[in-house]
């Protein structure tokens, strides 16, 4: 995929989270998991609704630290269990996706390599992105999925 984009339009994090593949994808399938570990430090999840099917919605609401709402959707395109996951991602609803989304999960040992990939239409729109702290956003959702999924496997 990455190389029949321009790397200009793409942004990517990852990390390795400290606990099995089938897990980790479970906590990308239901709202309760996301609503617990979904975002950067200090945010908080809400979801409004939930379809976790291709062409199913997820909507919700991410509280900031400041108070403010950030309104979010994602339109589930593609669900490969336990491997990947490809959406849409837009602010409000009725909002034309502002990126698309691929989530990649592969073992490693007994952990799980988990990639965010978001390709944007343009340079420009990776570019403001990026001056909103995105890289750091992505790096501290993936410890906060870490930190969640280790949780859950401990209490297993």
């Amino acid at each position: 995929m990455a190389t029949e984009l321009d790397p200009a339009r793409i942004l990517q994090v990852e990390r390795l989270v400290g606990a099995p593949i089938d897990l980790v994808f479970e906590m990308f399938t239901d709202a309760r998991h996301l609503d617990a570990w979904w975002g950067p430090d200090g945010f908080r999840n809400e979801t409004h609704e939930m379809e976790f099917s291709v062409g199913g919605l997820w909507r919700y609401t991410m509280h900031g630290p400041d108070g403010k709402d950030w309104p979010n959707w994602i339109r589930y395109q593609e669900i490969t269990p336990p491997t990947r996951i490809a959406y849409e991602h837009g602010g409000e609803m009725g909002e034309a996706a502002h990126f698309h989304g691929v989530i990649t999960l592969k073992t490693e040992g007994d952990q799980t390599r988990v990639t965010l990939t978001l390709i944007f239409a343009t340079p420009e729109a990776r570019d403001a992105t990026l001056k909103f702290g995105a890289v750091e956003g992505g790096k501290q959702t993936l410890a906060r999925l870490d930190a969640y999924a280790r949780d859950i496997k401990a209490l297993s």
